[in-house]
Parts: structure tokens; sequence; C-alpha cells
């Protein structure tokens, strides 16, 4: 059975780093396509990043860039989402999701894929 539990959120004040954990059952991370997105309270999803089987990933939108990286541990069957000098305006629910067989650049563009997490959420405070 596919799950993706993420973890990893909480409180904290601008310009502190958080690292959010994406532990996967059901299949090994280095099979399949992953990504990190995000959501605020009456704000479209928006989507962070994601890492291919291959281990390639694709460009971060101008929000994060610089500041957030994504990454993965085979070993833990783990995908990373490295939060560094954050933003108020960076607090949301951030989830992790898969669509199996698609790749990066389809998976990012999903509104249902076809698993996803519950979320974790990140608060920043000025």
């Amino acid at each position: 059975q596919v799950q993706l539990v993420e973890s990893g959120g909480g409180l904290v004040q601008s310009g502190e780093s958080l690292r959010l954990s994406c532990t996967v059952t059901g299949f090994n991370v280095e099979d399949y396509a992953i990504g990190w997105f995000r959501q605020a309270p009456g704000k479209k999803r928006e989507a962070i990043s994601c890492v291919s089987a291959s281990g390639g990933t694709t460009e971060y939108p101008n929000s994060v860039k610089g500041r957030f990286a994504i990454s993965r541990d085979n070993a833990k069957n783990t995908v990373y989402l490295q939060m560094n000098n954050l933003k108020p305006e960076d607090t949301a629910k951030y989830y992790c999701a898969t669509d199996l067989a698609r790749p990066c650049v389809t998976l990012l563009t999903l509104t249902t894929p076809d698993y996803r997490g519950q979320g974790t959420q990140v608060t920043v405070s000025s």
C-alpha cells in the first residue's frame, strides 16, 4: 500500500530553517518522481520542486529559489525539503505527492496526484 507521510513542520521565526521529511512506504523512492507542494489558506497550490526517479531535480519557483532544496535518501526511503531563511509568506501546509509513473514535469501540474500525504504545517512568524 502506497503511503506518504510528511513530518518536520512547526512554528519558527523569520530567518530560521526547517527540514521537512516525506517518508514513503509501498514503493522505493528511487523508482518514481516525488514532488513537494504547498498551499496556504485562500491561495492557490504552489508546486515547489520534484525529484525524479533518476535523481534529477526541477527548477524552483522564484518565491523559494535559493532558499529551498529538495533531496532524497534512498536508504531511508525519504525525500526531504530543506527550507532556509524562512519568511512569513512561506506559511502554508506542505505536502509531498507522487503519481507513480508520471514524470516531474507532469506531476507538478496535476491537481490531484494519485498519492499524497496529509501534509505538515509550517508557520513563520515575523
